[in-house]
């Protein structure tokens, strides 16, 4: 005998409905006076870690209590790509970051994400550990861009920008990388599952 499924109404879901009630909140102050305004920009930077605070915890929380449900399965992955995609878009309309960076980012997110849902039926493909780099290595960057570090303009703020920088470039070639395994693993899951299928 099976206990019954959780309610929707619990504090990961809740976590994860907060992120995405924040991502119009965040994009405004990000783009408040096209980027110009500094103290909008260091409390878009305060919106964005407190965001992805909330995405680390309610994955922690619903694991631990048992409060996993289909809701958070499918509000979570939305959440995380509405919060990123927000910043991608809005740090390439400020001039913050290239839009080439934006274009190939959000087409990779949202391409594998849509890969998921089609290899469904055969499989959950679940998160790797180069996913995993991939996404703390976006996080870092669009922080480091989301502060007005050209404003500031002195030593420690360029040496920042450079920073940022490499890790943005890191965060392209890993993401690019790790978009190549998913589709092989897809691939792999559908192969194999059609073959169990044929075998039965």
């Amino acid at each position: 005998m099976t206990g019954s499924p959780p309610s929707n109404l619990n504090l990961p879901n809740a976590l994860t409905v907060l992120r995405i009630l924040g991502v119009p909140v965040f994009g405004y102050l990000l783009l408040h006076q096209h980027g110009l305004d500094v103290s909008s920009r260091v409390w878009a930077f305060t919106a964005f870690c407190l965001l992805m605070i909330t995405d680390r915890i309610d994955g922690d929380i619903a694991r631990a209590r048992g409060l996993v449900t289909n809701f958070g399965k499918l509000a979570d992955p939305i959440a995380d790509k509405a919060l990123t995609g927000m910043a991608f878009v809005g740090l390439s309309i400020i001039g913050a970051l290239w839009w080439w960076v934006t274009i190939v980012l959000l087409v990779r997110e949202w391409g594998i994400t849509a890969m998921r849902f089609v290899v469904r039926k055969y499989g959950v493909m679940p998160a790797s550990q180069g996913g995993r780099i991939k996404t703390t290595l976006q996080s870092v960057a669009i922080g480091g861009y989301v502060l007005p570090l050209e404003v500031w303009d002195n030593a420690f703020s360029n040496a920042l920008r450079w920073a940022t920088h490499v890790t943005m470039g890191a965060a392209v070639i890993v993401t690019l990388v790790t978009a190549v395994q998913y589709v092989q693993d897809a691939i792999r899951l559908r192969r194999d599952q059609k073959a169990l299928a044929g075998n039965a």
